[in-house]
């Protein structure tokens, strides 16, 4: 029996009448969701991201793990949008020095500060809870300054949009009229705030996704605040105590399938794909996560040895070392100020975790010298 996803509707916008797809509302019926189409993989999925939760323990401060895997979704989700920043740029602009991607850097530090102001508001007693609102606010975080700023920020759009094409006649995709927008949204909602859901969450973020890129309801941004949802719910639905796990990383090796897949429940209301698709994807990346904390792990506990071996070692040192996790990059100054003590003193420490081999000084000058935490990066470029 094919499913009915949705319905058209003739929407006018740049002088040209379209058929502009209208969801269906979630959870996917007549007929639901096929259970033994994601059963197998969703629980494979459950068990990659509970043994992801469970590694995390070999690290003794989560701010080594937390600062590389929000990095590395922030990269990952703008890298799909288009953006050239790399994490080495990341590390330079947050040491305060001179990148070459400056705007696109910009986008990725955006994507930053919303998902943080949206982990904040969640862990809040008082906070917003996971909403339209607290996605618009967030919106609007992610456009301030940057490209897409003119589209309308932290507003649901009140104008036809389309993807793909050069006008909305040749579009690949044209998404809901403008006023059945909210309707959609608020349909979202209420299924993400169901007492009683009748499908596992995975499952339910795998839906709220592909509803949301295809609700579009912002003019600029969907494909990013649609991927931090993702995150947003793995904590809400406390199926992660931290947001460890990088989905991005794999919707980018596998983009063109990704925007197949969901383009195939528009078209041929093929949701089972879909599922399968993204319960995969959050497998693979729960266990590339697994093996890069392992590695992370392991990293930090040969160098923490390396660096109380130094007969030089200071508390100061080993202050420093511990401060690396979120400042891989960095200078003297930095450093002065992160431990707020003399520059002599922080001098001092520096040359003791380059004598210990485990930072190394890049710029080659004779003053204002920039020093790196190599072997952590690199970790962090795989």
């Amino acid at each position: 029996m094919a499913r009915q996803t949705g319905t058209y509707a003739i929407a006018t916008t740049t002088g040209e009448s379209v058929r502009a797809f209208i969801p269906a509302d979630l959870p996917p019926a007549a007929p639901p969701l096929d259970p033994a189409s994601y059963e197998v993989l969703n629980r494979q999925a459950e068990i990659s991201v509970a043994r992801l939760a469970g590694v995390s323990g070999l690290v003794a401060s989560i701010d080594w793990l937390l600062y590389s895997a929000v990095r590395k979704e922030a990269l990952l989700t703008s890298l799909i949008e288009g953006t050239q920043a790399t994490i080495t740029d990341l590390f330079d602009e947050e040491a305060g020095l001179p990148v070459a991607n400056a705007d696109d850097v910009e986008e990725v530090t955006n994507y930053l500060a919303a998902y943080r102001f949206v982990r904040e508001q969640l862990q809040m007693p008082n906070g917003l809870p996971l909403s339209m609102r607290l996605l618009r606010q967030a919106h609007a975080r992610l456009l301030d300054g940057v490209r897409g700023h003119g589209r309308q920020p932290g507003e649901i759009r009140q104008t036809q949009n389309w993807i793909g094409g050069t006008r909305p006649g040749n579009a690949a995709f044209v998404p809901p009229p403008a006023d059945r927008v909210q309707d959609l949204l608020s349909n979202v909602e209420h299924f993400i705030h169901d007492p009683e859901p009748s499908l596992p969450p995975l499952v339910r973020i795998a839906l709220v996704h592909a509803q949301f890129e295809t609700i579009h309801p912002f003019l600029d941004g969907n494909g990013r605040i649609g991927r931090l949802l993702i995150a947003a719910l793995l904590e809400e639905w406390r199926l992660l105590p931290q947001p460890l796990l990088y989905v991005s990383g794999y919707l980018k090796e596998h983009q063109a399938e990704y925007y197949r897949r969901l383009s195939a429940i528009r078209t041929d209301g093929d949701w089972e794909g879909w599922v399968s698709f993204f319960l995969e994807a959050v497998d693979v990346a729960a266990q590339t996560a697994q093996s890069n904390i392992i590695d992370i792990a392991s990293l930090i506990n040969n160098d923490r040895t390396r660096v109380l071996a130094v007969p030089k070692s200071s508390a100061a040192a080993y202050r420093l070392f511990e401060l690396l996790a979120t400042m891989p990059k960095f200078t003297v100054e930095r450093v002065r100020a992160a431990l707020s003590t003399t520059f002599p003193t922080a001098s001092a420490a520096v040359r003791v975790l380059e004598e210990a081999g485990i930072v190394r000084e890049t710029s080659g000058k004779a003053s204002n010298r920039t020093y790196a935490y190599q072997g952590y990066i690199d970790l962090m470029r795989r």
